[in-house]
């Protein structure tokens, strides 16, 4: 019997599990053995995850599970966490599978692969800024969303249990925030229309008011991929919900509930929040390929690796600079959506004996929803045929048409559509918080 080609995908998030979904439609199972390598047993979209700690979205509703979906989609999943890479011999080590009690459920195990596509996604990069670790929650996956949500509605809960006591007292929620880019923005504001809806569910003195958000970042303004004056609209945004924007600030070391600045100035928080800057996995350090300073697995135009070309990467744990451009692709949803395109394509080429294409990155732009408050953004190049600020109704139209595309893209027309119309029956028959 003749061998199936086998091609492993390492990492379930927006671009891999679009992958999977397109080989596996494309192949099937009958010559073909598609593998999906994930530590998670379901997914949830990323850009998602800052309303998934303030309450607002409800994950379990949301997330994809992978063992249904490839039962759907025709390719196998694998619940495990790469550890290595053996070039020489076309394997993928597995990590061993630890239950809660750190008793081994499956052993450390090699993947055979033909052709192997390492899309892992990136985590929060602390710089070696000490004390970052210990003390700070960061929003990287859904275990993270989960425990500062928890933490959240621990000290909501203490908090109003103080006024009931005394009205009088002074009692705040006080969160700390590190970074403003798109995730610290967005969750600074979404955290505003949670603590809002929580007086409807039991806690009854306690509102929006009683927050107090502080929001850093080292650059000179938030938000730095938008146009300057949408970035000025959002601070304005912010400081009008009370949120104190704090930019051109370093933050050089983080104690227990205390962040600490380059001036000395000590910002205490009873949940501090690192969003600032991401890098690859550390799991990649200890592969044979091409890496640059982030960690980041070094590819060619084709987004193959540059020393391994059965080895593609994609995402943010990949480094891409195309021909023409002096700067890398940025860690964003949509270049993930491109590559999984791309790596497609050229799979299905190398193994026809085509001459692979280049990944072409066409930005179309970023956008920043302030909860129900507002959106700002920018669209550019074939959405709109050049550059456009975008706010308001049009900006959130877009930005809600993004997750959209998502659903469909891993689902296809058929259930992505069904889903939209799921998820509007939702927001009207499902409570407006998470609140377990």
């Amino acid at each position: 019997m003749q061998r199936k080609t086998q091609i492993v995908v390492v990492g379930g998030g927006a671009g891999g599990l679009e992958l999977v979904r397109r080989l596996g439609a494309r192949f099937g199972r009958r010559r073909h053995d598609i593998i999906l390598l994930e530590r998670n047993r379901t997914h949830i979209w990323k850009p998602l995850l800052h309303e998934v700690a303030a309450g607002s979205l409800d994950a379990n509703l949301d997330e994809v599970g992978y063992r249904s979906h490839c039962h759907r989609w025709g390719y196998r999943y694998f619940h495990g966490t790469l550890e290595s890479v053996d070039r020489a011999n076309r394997q993928v080590i597995v990590a061993p599978l630890l239950d809660d009690d750190g008793s081994e459920i499956i052993a450390r195990h090699p993947i055979r692969y033909d052709h192997l596509v390492i899309a892992i996604g990136s985590i929060s990069n602390d710089f070696g800024t000490p004390g970052v670790a210990e003390n700070c929650m960061r929003l990287d996956d859904r275990a993270g969303a989960d425990r500062f949500r928890n933490r959240l509605l621990n000290h909501c809960l203490r908090v109003s249990r103080e006024m009931s006591a005394n009205p009088s007292c002074d009692a705040h929620v006080r969160v700390v925030i590190v970074g403003g880019g798109a995730t610290g923005v967005e969750l600074a504001a979404e955290l505003y229309n949670s603590a809002a809806a929580l007086k409807y569910y039991g806690l009854e003195v306690f509102d929006e008011s009683r927050l107090e958000i502080t929001l850093i970042e080292a650059g000179p303004r938030i938000l730095p991929a938008l146009p300057e004056r949408l970035a000025e609209a959002a601070q304005a945004e912010l400081e009008a919900l009370g949120v104190r924007v704090l930019s051109g600030v370093r933050v050089v070391e983080a104690q227990p509930h205390v962040i600490i600045t380059g001036s000395g100035e000590r910002i205490e928080g009873d949940l501090l929040v690192w969003a600032a800057g991401v890098k690859a996995s550390p799991v990649l350090a200890g592969l044979d390929l091409e890496k640059n300073q982030l960690n980041q697995l070094v590819v060619q135009d084709s987004l193959q690796t540059t020393r391994d070309p059965r080895i593609f990467a994609m995402g943010d744990c990949c480094s891409c600079t195309p021909s023409g451009r002096d700067r890398p692709v940025p860690p964003r949803a949509q270049a993930a959506h491109q590559m999984a395109k791309t790596v497609f394509d050229n799979l299905v080429r190398d193994m026809e004996d085509k001459q692979l294409k280049s990944f072409v990155y066409h930005d179309h732009g970023s956008l920043v929803s302030l909860s129900r408050f507002s959106t700002v953004g920018s669209l550019m190049g074939s959405l709109v045929g050049g550059r456009m600020a975008i706010e308001g109704r049009l900006a959130r139209l877009v930005y809600t048409s993004l997750y959209r595309m998502h659903l469909i893209a891993i689902h296809g027309w058929l259930k992505g559509s069904a889903l939209l119309v799921v998820g509007r029956v939702n927001r009207i028959v499902r409570p407006r918080l998470k609140l377990h």
